[in-house]
């Protein structure tokens, strides 16, 4: 079930009706009709999966019980290192298997050693990399004595499967959301109000952004041999937006559509794209996984305590790390590394840490300075994201290679502009330019729309929304799934 589907569209309004005005207020009752919802909704993509969802929750909910309960720290450790190997062991088989059985037998055959490798074929569980990170940050914490276990097995489900996050995150933790859970909710209008506004914004960067810029993205990348110089980059910069308007997206639907049920998620993104450099794009971007790995990963590795040859070793494995989170292929694996190299000399210089407030935070425009910072972080950033992209780290190399070939070639430069004009047409641009302009001056609040027009007038207020929710009808791209499922 998309968020952005007509099932979806029935489905969030009857689950809000009947939560807010047939349990009775009751917190029990809620929750159980969240958790009834949750595995509704998980089952509509594939309900074999569901029972995957079912024993993972189980298993780190009884693990957890084993930790708190255990007599002594031997014990304690037995229960720990049974779920995160249960749970990265299912990971390891659905996520990883084959790439490392083609991978042994790709590299055999360097050898003069053919192996035809047994592989596995099976459809990725949605959102399985999500909802084990739920389940491992809750045992490490038990662990670490940071929280007790929870006995309470309906509010720990609802926590590991609640269905606004459940198949493309936040990643949210137990110190954070349980809390919430366990707590009495009662409607609050303006957080409801505030919770669409943002769906809303949500919808307009997946459904007009994100899906239109992604048509012309497959097309490009689809057919690369077939372009070169700027529509090679232009098929870059619509990639660059899609998966930002596409994840971004799924993020604002995520947080807008907890809201409507009195529940905070996890910020997720802060305007990426406003960077002035690569250690500030990554405090802004999937925030939850950048920091999952700092608390559970880096730190735990020793952080920044140790000398400089201790840093440089934590960055790449972290960076390495969230690319090979992100898929079983080297593209990702190299996109990390490329990210990894882009951020080594801020960590070197000591200026990971420069800018950690908003681009122009006092100023509507940036500073000269700003702009260039921001532009070069922009190019930096598009061109690992073609690694990201393409099928293949040979076919990544080839597509920039032709894209610089070409900049300076005159028959590709007018291949471009004619595709920008028969192609892409006037619509997509204009977008474009309104989605930036409303990015950036809602860059110092929690998404773009957060305050975005409040002090107008009421009627123009809401002419505003119904014009967007217009566009979003009318001008919305051909469906496509959320890219991050895949993940």
């Amino acid at each position: 079930m998309l968020f952005n589907s007509i099932q979806f569209a029935i489905f969030l309004p009857v689950v809000f009706v009947l939560y807010w005005f047939v349990t009775g207020k009751s917190l029990r009752w809620q929750n159980i009709l969240l958790l009834v919802a949750s595995y509704f909704f998980y089952a509509c993509w594939d309900y074999r999966f569901l029972f995957l969802l079912m024993f993972s929750t189980l298993l780190d909910y009884f693990t957890g019980l084993k930790m708190h309960d255990a007599p002594d720290r031997k014990g304690k450790r037995f229960w720990f290192w049974t779920s995160v190997i249960v749970n990265l062991g299912f990971l390891a088989v659905f996520k990883y298997y084959n790439f490392f059985a083609d991978s042994f037998a790709e590299m055999m055959s360097q050898f003069g050693m053919q192996i035809d490798p047994w592989t596995i074929q099976v459809i990725l569980p949605v959102g399985i990399s999500f909802y084990t990170f739920h389940g491992l940050s809750y045992v490490i914490d038990i662990y670490y004595d940071r929280i007790p276990a929870e006995r309470n097995f309906v509010e720990y489900a609802v926590f590991v499967s609640f269905f606004p996050l459940l198949v493309a995150g936040p990643i949210e933790r137990a110190t954070h959301l349980l809390p919430q859970i366990k707590k009495a909710r009662s409607f609050d209008y303006s957080k409801a109000i505030d919770g669409l506004r943002q769906i809303l914004w949500g919808l307009f960067k997946k459904m007009v952004i994100a899906d239109l810029c992604a048509e012309h993205a497959n097309a490009i990348f689809n057919h690369a041999d077939s372009y070169g110089g700027l529509t090679l980059v232009l098929g870059a910069l619509f990639f660059t937006l899609q998966i930002y308007g596409d994840f971004s997206g799924y993020s604002d639907i995520a947080l807008g559509t907890a809201r409507l049920f009195g529940i905070e998620l996890l910020r997720n993104f802060a305007f990426p794209y406003f960077s002035r450099d690569i250690a500030e794009f990554w405090r802004r971007w999937h925030i939850s996984l950048s920091s999952w790995f700092r608390d559970y990963l880096y730190v735990p590795l020793g952080g920044s305590k140790g000398g400089t040859w201790m840093r440089v070793r934590n960055t790449f494995i972290i960076f390495l790390v969230s690319g090979f989170w992100h898929g079983a292929n080297w593209t990702f694996i190299v996109w990390g590394g490329l990210n990894a190299l882009y951020f080594l000399p801020l960590l070197l210089l000591n200026r990971n840490r420069n800018n950690m407030e908003i681009v122009a935070q006092n100023t509507f425009l940036p500073s000269v300075k700003e702009f260039f910072q921001m532009s070069i972080t922009f190019a930096l950033t598009v061109l690992a994201w073609i690694f990201f992209r393409a099928s293949s780290v040979r076919s990544a190399i080839d597509y920039i290679s032709a894209m610089l070939k070409g900049l300076l070639d005159m028959k590709l430069i007018t291949q471009s502009i004619n595709y920008l004009i028969v192609q892409v047409g006037y619509f997509l641009p204009v977008f474009i330019l309104f989605f930036f302009l409303i990015e950036w001056s809602g860059r110092r609040h929690q998404y773009a729309l957060a305050h975005f027009g409040l002090r107008w007038p009421k009627m123009i207020r809401w002419s505003f929304y119904l014009g967007l929710a217009l566009v979003i009808l009318l001008f919305a791209g051909k469906e496509q799934q959320f890219i991050y499922f895949q993940f």
